[in-house]
């Protein structure tokens, strides 16, 4: 067998065998995928909270949702010179993407201009805009891509049987809908998920599928990390193995997508994040997250280089 050879899941029976071999040979076929994606290349992005907190939706493992009592931090959009110090920063530390992230709903009118803005900016400073706004209409995204955005991020978060259970206040069909309208729109699309939330191997093959039949173009995976006010508090972390399962599935079912780690890396796999790379991963969001810290990004910069990888470069 080579090395570069691995199964071509076309089936969610054929998923669900995947979950029935050994973890040694899971891992093998997941590294052999990533290899033959991207090679020893890795994505790196970064993002910004623009405006935190005060969200009107119910989302149960949020932070930022106005129903949950957290410690979460409250404020309206920042300024642009504070994206651009952001981004200045970020690309220092070797990521290639920048992310303007903002809670609630959606984006309101009245706020579009300063986004389109941010979005100017994070591009004047060599980095490939992202954005995270919500559930957007065609004419919101058309505008924000006039505007130099080139990647919009939508998670679906999970399978839509489950999704009822992580929010009642919009529905998976408007998630699925907004990632449809930004593809439409000639953006690059990031969806993904979050895993520990309650969802079976079932959700999570679902979940992979759909992704799939959308053609997103990277896939972040998040591992919940319980935060206390919100409904989703007492929720156990993600076992490590168990996460190392959900990456292999996902490099598998989706091998020519990006498969990048996101939220939790930190909190499960504290000691060993480079075994990620080991089941497919080929792409990580560095520094910290919306509400809760992460890694140092010099000590995922040392990663990278002690194993043989190099961070892939973009040109605005």
């Amino acid at each position: 067998m080579s090395s570069l050879s691995f199964p071509r899941i076309a089936s969610h029976a054929e998923a669900r065998a995947l979950l029935e071999i050994p973890e040694e040979t899971l891992h093998g076929y997941a590294r052999a995928a990533g290899h033959a994606c991207s090679g020893t290349e890795l994505d790196l992005c970064s993002i910004i909270n623009v405006k935190s907190g005060g969200c009107t939706e119910d989302c149960a493992y949020c932070a930022q949702s106005a129903r949950h009592q957290t410690d979460s931090k409250v404020y309206p959009l920042v300024d642009k010179d504070r994206v651009t110090t952001a981004c200045l920063s970020s690309r220092a530390v070797g990521a290639g993407r920048f992310c303007i992230v903002t809670s609630g709903r959606g984006i309101r009118e009245r706020e579009l201009g300063r986004l389109s803005d941010m979005v100017s900016a994070v591009s004047e400073t060599g980095l490939l805009p992202c954005a995270t706004l919500g559930l957007s209409s065609a004419a919101d995204l058309v505008r924000l891509k006039e505007a130099g955005l080139h990647r919009y991020h939508h998670n679906l978060e999970t399978s839509e049987h489950f999704f009822g259970t992580v929010c009642t206040t919009h529905s998976y069909r408007e998630r699925v809908e907004t990632v449809a309208r930004a593809k439409s729109s000639g953006l690059s699309v990031c969806s993904g998920g979050i895993f520990g939330m309650g969802e079976t191997w079932k959700d999570r093959i679902d979940l992979a599928f759909a992704l799939r039949d959308l053609d997103v173009d990277s896939v972040p995976i998040n591992f919940l990390v319980p935060v206390p006010g919100t409904r989703m508090a007492s929720r156990p972390l993600l076992d490590r193995k168990e996460a190392l399962r959900i990456v292999a599935l996902f490099r598998l079912v989706l091998p020519e997508k990006e498969i990048r780690i996101c939220g939790g890396r930190n909190v499960v796999f504290p000691r060993d994040p480079e075994t990620l790379l080991s089941v497919g991963a080929n792409g990580f969001l560095i520094g910290n997250y919306l509400t809760t810290l992460g890694r140092d990004p010099e000590d995922d910069m040392a990663m990278i280089r002690e194993g043989g990888y190099r961070v892939r470069r973009h040109v605005p």
